[in-house]
């Protein structure tokens, strides 16, 4: 990629595999191979990837933990009329990665920015998911403890679109309940582990089913998870509020009454409403 005198570098944002080396593209290839440079997550992992393609380009570290110093290096050997590729250890890069400095940095600085798409683990999950498509919005990776963790949910506990999760094997379980205790157990839902690779594996069902699911085998919970929640129904009145009817109405109604006419109210059946009641008068 020869430049003319004074001509500054191009920062290219390539997509790698997530896990199938076979899904890189073949303008991926060139660009990695063609770039003055390669900054990426692990170069231990990205020298794997680059041997099988034989990609002999230099690379140096780019990660959270050296971003903010590293950017300004990178930006400068750009300024000087280097070609940069950033790649991460899998998917596309700035997708819970390192790489909005860089980018920020390059573009404020003058510099052209090129995506080279590819794999995203969030976009294959929801292609597969079997759940709405066309509004989705994407949270990343959710809060380690379970406190914030439940309050970052409430904020889109009443979302109408299709919410999209990275979580680690570490904190799956603990998280799947979080989401029962914010959504309810009903609320559709769908993990997806592995994509791309050996033991791949889509599961829908309620979030209640795959808690089950999960816990009757541990061999299940192994991998790295994309999870995915159906986005609130716009129709739907919200749990909390179900449940406020419901008490007001058992201080003065039968269980079986209360349930009908909560059931009216808030738009639920009478079986789903009496199935709270009942969770309501054992709980006082």
């Amino acid at each position: 990629m020869g430049k003319q005198p004074g001509k500054k570098g191009i920062l290219y944002v390539v997509a790698t595999p997530i896990g199938n080396l076979d899904d890189i593209t073949a303008r991926a290839v060139r660009v990695l191979s063609d770039v003055n440079l390669i900054a990426a997550e692990d170069t231990r992992l990205s020298r794997r990837l680059a041997g099988r393609y034989g990609v002999r380009t230099p690379m140096v570290p780019y990660h959270d933990h050296n971003e903010r110093r590293q950017a300004a290096t990178l930006v400068a050997r750009l300024g000087a009329g280097k070609d940069i590729a950033l790649i991460c250890d899998a998917g596309t890069p700035l997708i819970s990665d390192a790489g909005y400095r860089l980018v920020r940095l390059a573009q404020d600085r003058g510099c052209e920015v090129v995506s080279v798409p590819g794999p995203c683990a969030a976009v294959a999950a929801l292609s597969v998911s079997g759940l709405p498509t066309d509004r989705f919005v994407f949270e990343g990776f959710l809060p380690a403890k379970s406190p914030q963790r439940r309050r970052r949910l409430g904020t889109v506990q009443n979302d109408p679109r299709t919410l999209i999760f990275y979580e680690s094997v570490h904190r799956l379980m603990a998280t799947l309940r979080d989401m029962v205790a914010v959504f309810g157990g009903d609320r559709e839902a769908v993990v997806a582990r592995e994509i791309t690779k050996q033991f791949e594996g889509v599961r829908r069902g309620t979030l209640n089913d795959l808690l089950e699911w999960l816990a009757s085998d541990p061999g299940l919970r192994r991998g790295e998870f994309v999870v995915l929640i159906r986005g609130r129904d716009a129709a739907a009145t919200p749990a909390a509020d179900v449940e406020r009817v419901l008490s007001i109405l058992l201080e003065q109604l039968p269980l079986k009454q209360s349930a009908s006419l909560a059931g009216k109210i808030c738009g639920l059946s009478a079986n789903a409403a009496y199935q709270r009641g009942l969770k309501l008068k054992t709980q006082r």
